[in-house]
């Protein structure tokens, strides 16, 4: 039997009929036709037989409300918060489908807020989070936590510092111990937009289908903004997260030993570098440590040979295996600056203690239906809210080439260790 609430839809829908019929007669500026006639009273007649219905109906799930009530029964379908959720989730499809103005009031207000946006229920809102960290480089490597405010106060600390022996004779003080006055920090979690256009042939599959495609294409868009914002983003005055290669995440630098590694010799350097950055992070971060480059530089590293002709360095050629160099993973994000002069163009460290993001949790959408109308297609823009910082900048260690003071050696000294190499 339909609930009340699917019987309104009903009725809703009807409504929406019977205004069609009156609209196009009166743009017409006629009266209504015969045939139109017969089918306005079609409507009408529908429209008070469910009324009676959702009278009765309403009056049957109240009752029933309150002998749970009274019994101290949860279990009843009509008032658990599975049969809640379940509402909301068909509400939300149906938005997708009809967009909100056509819905009953009653569905409308399951999914849309204060500003007309559709919410996204959060058992489908979860199932797009945990679908990017395998479409994300930096996602999987950070810490990341859920809030559900807009800003996270962080007191910022020094390390604590301990000492061995007895306060009582003398050994050590208090002081020796106590870190220095914590600072204010925040970091902001930020809007980040994506955009989805789904067919108009879509909408003719199953609702679970429609769930599927909206929460990959979701997944996706947000996928690639947000590992650039985690990685180069200019922090709170762009409206983006703390970039951990940008000069805002205070990540300390290591300068390599050439502005573009062009000669024989070195090329050979950047290796000499890389392990130089290895050695440069505290120990106690580099037993989680990893690289984070673009796949040209390690592209570039792999050409590298010896005098005889030996490489000096071969990647992982075992499927599923991310590359390695001394024993560290090698991961590719292809907003890090390539190789010139004076460029960040590697990160080494444990980015599960040196970066964190921040998932606000409330995610919406927006049913564009006219703007590709034309090409067959609705749109779906999505409001996402996320943050990012470098919470421990010790953590982590930034390569950065030597400046030559022409900033144009970079391109020339690529192209010529691959013409060398080939």
């Amino acid at each position: 039997m339909p609930t009340s609430v699917e019987l309104r839809q009903q009725r809703a829908r009807v409504v929406e009929s019977l205004r069609e019929i009156t609209e196009t007669a009166e743009k017409a500026n006629r009266n209504l036709e015969a045939q139109e006639r017969e089918s306005y009273d079609r409507h009408e007649s529908e429209f008070r037989e469910l009324s009676e219905r959702i009278e009765r109906q309403e009056a049957q799930e109240a009752r029933e409300a309150d002998q749970a009530r009274s019994l101290g029964d949860t279990s009843n379908p009509g008032n658990s918060e599975p049969d809640r959720r379940s509402q909301v989730r068909r509400a939300f499809v149906q938005a997708l489908r009809m967009g909100p103005a056509r819905m009953a009031p009653e569905q409308r207000a399951l999914v849309q807020d204060e500003a007309g946006m559709i919410i996204v229920p959060e058992e489908l809102e979860s199932e797009i989070l945990r679908s990017l960290p395998g479409l994300t480089v930096i996602r999987p490597l950070a810490n990341t936590r859920p809030i559900g405010t807009n800003r996270v106060r962080r007191r910022s600390l020094d390390e604590v510092s301990v000492g061995w022996g007895k306060l009582e004779t003398g050994d050590q003080s208090l002081t020796d111990s106590m870190p220095d006055t914590p600072r204010e920090e925040y970091t902001y979690v930020e809007d980040l937009y994506g955009l989805a256009k789904v067919g108009e042939d879509e909408f003719d599959d199953t609702d679970v289908n429609l769930e599927a495609f909206i929460s990959d294409s979701f997944a996706r868009a947000i996928a690639e903004a947000e590992d650039t914002g985690f990685t180069v983003g200019g922090g709170r005055e762009d409206h983006e997260p703390v970039g951990f290669m940008t000069s805002d995440g205070g990540v300390p630098t290591v300068t390599g030993s050439s502005p573009d590694y062009s000669g024989a010799s070195e090329g050979v350097a950047l290796l000499d570098d890389m392990k130089a950055l290895i050695y440069a992070t505290p120990a106690q971060y580099r037993r989680n440590g990893a690289f984070v480059l673009p796949s040209g530089t390690e592209l570039f590293i792999s050409t590298l040979k010896t005098a005889s002709g030996a490489y000096y360095w071969q990647p992982s050629v075992q499927a599923g295996r991310p590359n390695t160099f001394l024993g560290y993973a090698i991961h590719n994000q292809e907003d890090i600056a390539s190789i010139a002069a004076g460029a960040r163009i590697a990160a080494f460290g444990d980015f599960q203690a040196g970066y964190r993001i921040y998932d606000r949790q409330g995610m919406t959408l927006k049913r564009l239906e006219e703007l590709y109308a034309e090409d067959g297609m609705l749109g779906f823009k999505v409001r996402y809210r996320v943050g990012g910082d470098v919470v421990r900048p010790q953590a982590l260690r930034i390569l950065e080439t030597a400046d030559n003071g022409n900033g144009g050696g970079g391109d020339d000294g690529w192209a010529t260790r691959q013409s060398a190499a080939s």
